[in-house]
């Protein structure tokens, strides 16, 4: 019975191909085991240790010792030989994380290559002129608030802010102090020199549309935001406007350099693109019935 077994296992095509296989590798193994296979070669020159040296002292503000040295050209190897065999294996392709770095390394080496020269008076005042509203300062306002929170109150809670905004208004200014009145908030009861922006942030637009045309001076409201109802003093107003070209000559200058440098990359990027042909084929329905599906 065990021989009718083995015969069966011995007449299996699968193992067949498994000595095969066997036989193969040791094959191979005997016939290249005293032929070395020539090695990748690394060379760490002098410009290249200099590199590694410049680093670490730009790191510790010191120069490295000669074995420091020694380990930095020895770890320089490591990277070498794994980013060699990584890129082998194709464990560079399709890695989100390495193709945006080396499209970054690419813009930089386009950024030193296009470096424009210093702008003149000219460039800037005419940077300038077209980009106002970019530079423009905001209104700035200071403010009291008052928070009364609709859930802690029974029936009508607006005819209740009324009768606390006239009492607010009878009284001196100096006299109320707004995180003694009303309820409990993280919002803040005093802000300085805010920008409707910076309000919207913090109570929310429809509170921030308000702002403009509170009075100054005396109490008003209430004025709904996302959390409940407020009652606000404005106590100050900065208006803003156009600042002079140069008491903003630092910041005009950044930007008209960073403009320029993305007009270089796209300008670069377009001339690389024309030497491709490039096909899109964009999904036939909605971009979210597509998702939906997947």
């Amino acid at each position: 019975m065990i021989r009718n077994i083995l015969l069966k296992i011995l007449r299996d095509p699968l193992i067949h191909f498994l000595f095969l296989g066997a036989a193969i590798f040791m094959v191979f193994s005997l016939v290249n085991g005293s032929v070395s296979v020539p090695a990748e070669q690394i060379v760490i020159d002098e410009t290249q240790v200099l590199r590694l040296a410049e680093q670490f002292q730009r790191t510790w503000m010191r120069p490295p010792s000669r074995q420091e040295l020694q380990g930095l050209a020895e770890d320089f190897v490591k990277e070498e030989i794994l980013y060699r065999e990584a890129r082998a294996l194709g464990l560079d392709q399709d890695d989100l994380v390495i193709r945006r770095r080396l499209r970054q390394k690419m813009e930089f080496i386009n950024a030193d290559l296009t470096e424009p020269q210093p702008p003149m008076d000219a460039d800037l005042q005419a940077f300038f002129d077209a980009n106002k509203d970019r530079f423009r300062r905001p209104d700035r306002f200071s403010f009291q608030q008052i928070y009364l929170n609709p859930d802690k109150h029974t029936g009508d809670v607006k005819r209740k802010a009324a009768k606390l905004l006239a009492r607010l208004n009878t009284e001196a200014s100096s006299a109320v102090d707004p995180n003694l009145i009303g309820e409990a908030t993280l919002l803040a009861a005093r802000l300085d020199a805010v920008t409707q922006r910076e309000v919207a942030n913090s109570f929310g637009r429809s509170f921030a549309k308000n702002i403009e045309n509170m009075p100054t001076g005396s109490w008003s409201g209430p004025y709904g935001s996302a959390y409940g109802l407020h009652l606000v003093r404005i106590t100050g107003r900065e208006a803003g406007g156009l600042p002079d070209m140069a008491e903003i000559r630092p910041i005009l200058e950044r930007e008209w350099y960073d403009e320029r440098r993305k007009e270089a990359n796209e300008s670069f990027y377009q001339a690389l693109r024309t030497r491709y042909d490039v096909e899109i084929h964009l999904p036939a329905d909605q971009v979210d019935k597509t998702l939906a599906v997947r």
